[in-house]
């Protein structure tokens, strides 16, 4: 702060104003619309298939470690802990990092306890399998497998071991709902998931089911500021175009005033 330029303090009001204010506004139990995405509506889908069925649920973040994302997830596995309490549903956790199995389990007492049913909360749905990457997927594959589960939901952080848990749900007939910001992983869920959320729409699930103030501001504020990111990326394509063009007219000043702040932003020479 003490060495920013004025372009920098534009730039941070611009991206964290919006953040704080929508915090503020769903603090205040004020509505904020967040779109609906059919990888949402899934979750409900699959909750409503494993009681009919009478057959289990499964939530796992895979590698996922005590990160943002993770308590993007800890949001969907309330919500989904919240109906396994309602419905009397069963719902095995496992887990590969033991400070993220501490919150998951704080997180599904929570959910229990909402719902008035902490005495059916059962300690063991959660399960440690391994810190290591494949033995967690196979200890995964195999739970699966005994459990018999009707649908598994995996959000999180996957890596290679990704299709092997994915194709665990294939081979006993659950429905699966998938959610990565692992841009690697993504098309081994597409291709044996029925649903998966992309990227950022994790995120968005998460603030929609959870219904938390500060994920659901924080989501929209910073929508607010991609919109000043491309507003920032369109000026930049005008101002490249526009000095390309040998026309012997003086620089806009405008533009020349943004430009010359925004390297000053990114640490370039200002353009000549």
């Amino acid at each position: 702060m003490e060495h920013a330029t004025p372009a920098v303090l534009v730039l941070m009001l611009l991206f964290v104003g919006p953040v704080l204010y929508y915090i503020w506004r769903a603090n205040k139990g004020l509505e904020i619309f967040i779109r609906r995405i059919p990888g949402i509506d899934a979750v409900d889908e699959a909750i409503g298939r494993s009681v009919e069925m009478g057959r289990a649920m499964s939530f796992t973040s895979g590698l996922t470690g005590v990160t943002p994302l993770l308590y993007a997830c800890l949001g969907v596995l309330r919500y989904i802990g919240r109906r396994a309490a309602v419905y009397k549903a069963r719902l095995f956790v496992p887990c590969s990092d033991p400070e993220a199995l501490a919150l998951t389990d704080a997180t599904l007492q929570n959910a229990y306890r909402t719902e008035g049913r902490f005495s059916s909360y059962d300690p063991a749905m959660i399960r440690f399998l391994s810190e290591e990457q494949f033995a967690f997927a196979s200890g995964y594959q195999g739970m699966i497998h005994r459990e018999n589960v009707g649908s598994a939901f995996l959000f999180g952080r996957f890596a290679a071991e990704s299709l092997i848990l994915a194709e665990a749900g294939q081979q006993v007939g659950a429905i699966q709902v998938a959610a990565t910001t692992s841009a690697e992983q993504i098309p081994f869920f597409l291709t044996t998931c029925d649903y998966t959320l992309i990227g950022e729409e994790l995120y968005a699930a998460g603030a929609y089911l959870s219904k938390d103030p500060a994920q659901t501001g924080s989501l929209r504020g910073q929508d607010f500021a991609k919109v000043v990111i491309l507003v920032l990326i369109c000026i930049g394509v005008f101002q490249a175009t526009y000095s390309s063009i040998d026309t012997g007219k003086a620089e806009v000043p405008l533009v020349k005033w943004i430009t010359s702040s925004w390297s000053s932003v990114l640490g370039d020479p200002e353009p000549k």
